[in-house]
């Protein structure tokens, strides 16, 4: 309550108007709130309710967050990381061999998990991100095909292609509680990075995406928040891996593929760079559209990367700011309709 000096009158804040301001300072809009509330109670509603398609969910809410960690990084700086599944798989592998062999809790091996990503990640950031146009791309995918051919390789220690069975992070087979801790993980990664990305660190993220030299010349280190984004990236990679690891179960060298990498670029790019929740937006009607076809069209592997492929054409022509921008623009259509 506010008291009014000059017209004796008493300004109230609603109740609406503090939910409003406490979603905005996280990032979450009311129609993000109304999404997220619709996510939530969707694995009781049928048929959603089905454990396969609970697994979908899981999977969809999985990539989201991949997307979103990948967002931060190509939507902000310019960097492309080709090597982020393998920074994924890293963290898997950590938190699998940790459980396996040192019988250490999965609840806590995920979060071990991302600390050598996070330093891999370091290195490789510190080694090319000195440099201009796409050597810390093609590095990032080195390290990538690196990590993939020891881990099939070393066969006495990750299994190689037979696959290395890891303990689950819950004793049960329904898919709905994992459901759960992977939305947790997506609002999470989400909520942080939006706060970096609105903090000085995200103004510098800003100025180095748009001109580097303009940003070195206002007093802007661009190795030092190129190297700090990139290592956020894979932190939160490795982290992600650890969810992995432990909600399938198995793991093999294949989550360590460049296709991977793929399927995540071609989610953030049609969700909309530099939007950070678009990618996440489109993760959900995505893996149902994948997944449907991959059930129905056996005989095709490989269609979903060719579906990828032509949607990002598309939107490269027609909307290069992704979903966000369409929704950006109608939302903007809509509020001017409703003035008039």
């Amino acid at each position: 309550m506010k008291d009014n000096a000059y017209t004796g009158t008493t300004n109230k804040i609603s109740i609406s108007d503090q939910i409003t301001a406490a979603l905005g300072s996280l990032g979450i809009t009311p129609i993000g709130l109304l999404l997220i509330i619709v996510l939530l109670i969707l694995p009781f509603i049928p048929p959603f309710n089905q454990e396969h398609i609970l697994r979908w969910l899981v999977s969809a809410a999985l990539l989201a967050a991949q997307a979103i960690a990948f967002d931060f990084t190509t939507g902000y700086i310019n960097v492309v990381n080709f090597g982020f599944a393998a920074f994924l798989g890293l963290g898997a592998y950590t938190s699998g061999l940790l459980a396996v062999n040192l019988g250490l809790s999965p609840w806590i091996g995920i979060f071990v998990g991302a600390i050598p990503a996070a330093l891999v990640g370091l290195l490789t950031g510190l080694l090319t991100l000195k440099l201009r146009g796409i050597f810390a791309a093609v590095m990032a995918w080195f390290i990538g095909l690196a990590m993939l051919g020891l881990t099939r390789n070393l066969v006495d220690i990750t299994r190689g292609p037979m696959g290395l069975s890891t303990p689950t992070l819950l004793d049960t087979s329904s898919n709905r509680p994992y459901f759960y801790i992977i939305v947790a993980m997506m609002l999470f990664t989400y909520i942080v990075l939006r706060k970096v990305i609105h903090s000085r660190y995200g103004l510098a993220f800003r100025a180095i995406g748009q001109n580097m030299d303009a940003a070195r010349a206002s007093g802007i280190n661009p190795t030092y928040y190129r190297v700090f984004n990139f290592t956020l990236q894979c932190l939160i990679a490795g982290w992600l891996g650890g969810f992995y690891a432990h909600y399938f179960g198995i793991l093999t060298p294949q989550i360590m593929l460049t296709s991977r990498t793929v399927e995540v670029l071609a989610i953030a790019y049609i969700g909309g760079r530099g939007s950070l929740w678009g990618g996440a937006v489109i993760a959900f009607p995505f893996i149902f559209l994948i997944e449907g076809l991959r059930s129905n069209l056996t005989a095709l592997p490989g269609l979903h990367l060719v579906i990828y492929g032509l949607l990002l054409v598309l939107v490269m022509i027609f909307y290069p700011g992704g979903f966000a921008e369409f929704y950006n623009k109608a939302s903007n259509w809509v509020k001017t309709a409703m003035r008039k």
